[in-house]
């Protein structure tokens, strides 16, 4: 759901993944782990109790290290270089989104998953300007957890990851593909690989301080719901199913009704017209 809660400075981020493991890992954080009873479970939840207790032990690691982290980092870094920041993991994950739109046979979306790359990567100075968006070239961001929806998966049960946070079996299964779809993934030197592991995680949980006063009530059960119906909502390509209201034509017959269901009007209408006719 944290996908849900995503800052403006990048368009649905959430579903760009650009760091999948550290994105779902900062929303481990969200407060404290409700201590109810598990009660009334959702269908998609049948882990509930196993899931609270991991959500409590990665709250206890945000509250007393990622947030205190991020809130210093907003307070010394410039609007400007944050975008900057953000604009630049962002355009890494649009590799990600053009492999998996190839594999979802979306070759339109992944077209403009590489000319947003290639045009954020040179004109836009490594991906820190993101010139393709103000060129309005957009795509929607896909990640292998989406693959695999495509490809038959259609339901998964919601699950909860030590240090990584909130996901789904389908998408704990996906995070190996997308590991290897991210170029900071093979980045040779140790020391350069994790600063830049670092430095995406703190700049994703910054972006998040703010949406934080979103939660309401069981932050658990909140989280858990956003997530799975903003994951449903990219599964689907924003796609939200047929209104069957939104037709004019009903399939009715004669068989759907009662005579008793006429009985009150046919009463109420000759009431009417004795009134009428009195006058």
């Amino acid at each position: 759901m944290w996908q849900w809660l995503s800052n403006d400075k990048s368009t649905l981020s959430w579903r760009s993944k650009g760091l999948p493991l550290l994105l779902v890992a900062l929303l481990a954080s969200g407060g404290c782990a409700s201590t109810q009873t598990v009660e009334n479970t959702n269908p998609d939840d049948p882990w509930e109790g196993f899931n609270r207790k991991v959500f409590a032990f990665n709250d206890v690691l945000d509250r007393y290290a990622l947030k205190p982290v991020a809130r210093g980092y907003r307070t010394i870094t410039p609007d400007p270089v944050e975008t900057g920041v953000g604009n630049f993991f962002s355009n890494l994950g649009e590799v990600r989104t053009a492999l998996n739109s190839v594999l979802q046979g979306k070759p339109a979306n992944a077209g403009l998953a590489t000319s947003r790359f290639l045009i954020n990567s040179t004109v836009g100075i490594g991906g820190l300007l993101d010139y393709a968006t103000l060129m309005e070239i957009t795509a929607d961001k896909e990640d292998f957890g989406q693959t695999l929806a495509v490809w038959g998966w259609d339901d998964s049960r919601y699950l909860v990851l030590p240090f990584l946070g909130p996901s789904t079996l389908r998408d704990t299964t996906g995070l190996p593909a997308d590991i290897a779809a991210y170029p900071v993934t093979y980045v040779e030197d140790d020391t350069v690989r994790i600063s830049l592991t670092a430095l995406n995680l703190i700049d994703t949980r910054a972006g998040l301080l703010d949406q934080e006063e979103l939660i309401r009530g069981d932050r658990y059960r909140f989280i858990r719901d956003a997530y799975l119906q903003s994951r449903q909502f990219e599964v689907s390509d924003g796609k939200l199913g047929d209104d069957p209201f939104a037709s004019d034509t009903f399939d009715f017959d004669d068989s759907d009704f009662e005579d008793s269901d006429f009985e009150d009007s046919d009463a109420g209408d000759d009431g009417v017209g004795g009134e009428n006719s009195a006058d």
